[in-house]
């Protein structure tokens, strides 16, 4: 027998209460866990950057207008009503924070992190980028440019990482397989 995680025990306490108040069923909690582990996540955003790196014209159409751009996945959840995407460069390196709260596209990256979270992260981010890049392993040449996103209620963004050498003969499904989610958040390259 497995030892369950106090994270666990109290998640599978809260379920059973509010299913036995009547407030949700059984169903009802495994269609909200499929949506968050299948539906919406970060391997939707590396679909959109595998294709964004196999489909020039599909990378053109991302970074003018990401918003109109993603339609086509039909993507669920939410929070990509007004999507920009910035690209890294060999000149620029991008990171994206919610300054105010944690506004984030959860359609393309699933839940936030919780560093994305914490009020740490989202001031000394933009005071100190390099400084706290270094904090999450990622030391960004002194003559690459750090541009900080400040994602807000009305645009979201997402970090469209450079794509890795010697990666020309994979196809799309093995290229979104070596996209994390804080690649596509700018804390991390690939």
């Amino acid at each position: 027998m497995s030892e369950h995680s106090p994270q666990e025990i109290r998640a599978e306490a809260l379920e059973s209460l509010l299913v036995e108040r009547g407030f949700l069923t059984g169903e009802d909690v495994d269609e909200s866990i499929e949506v968050y582990s299948e539906r919406v996540g970060p391997m939707n955003g590396a679909r959109v950057v595998a294709k964004a790196w196999v489909d020039p014209d599909f990378r053109v159409r991302l970074l003018a207008d990401a918003t109109s751009a993603i339609e086509p996945f039909e993507f669920q959840g939410g929070e990509v009503q007004k999507l920009v995407v910035v690209e890294n460069t060999p000149a620029v390196h991008n990171v994206v924070v919610c300054t105010l709260c944690s506004c984030y596209p959860w359609a393309l990256l699933g839940l936030p992190p919780t560093w994305y979270k914490d009020p740490a992260y989202r001031s000394r981010i933009v005071r100190e980028p390099r400084r706290v890049l270094v904090e999450f392993g990622l030391s960004v040449p002194d003559g690459k440019e750090v541009r900080v996103w400040d994602s807000s209620a009305e645009v979201r963004y997402l970090v469209l990482p450079e794509r890795p050498a010697g990666t020309d003969d994979l196809d799309e499904a093995a290229l979104a397989a070596l996209v994390s989610r804080e690649a596509m958040i700018g804390v991390a390259v690939l």
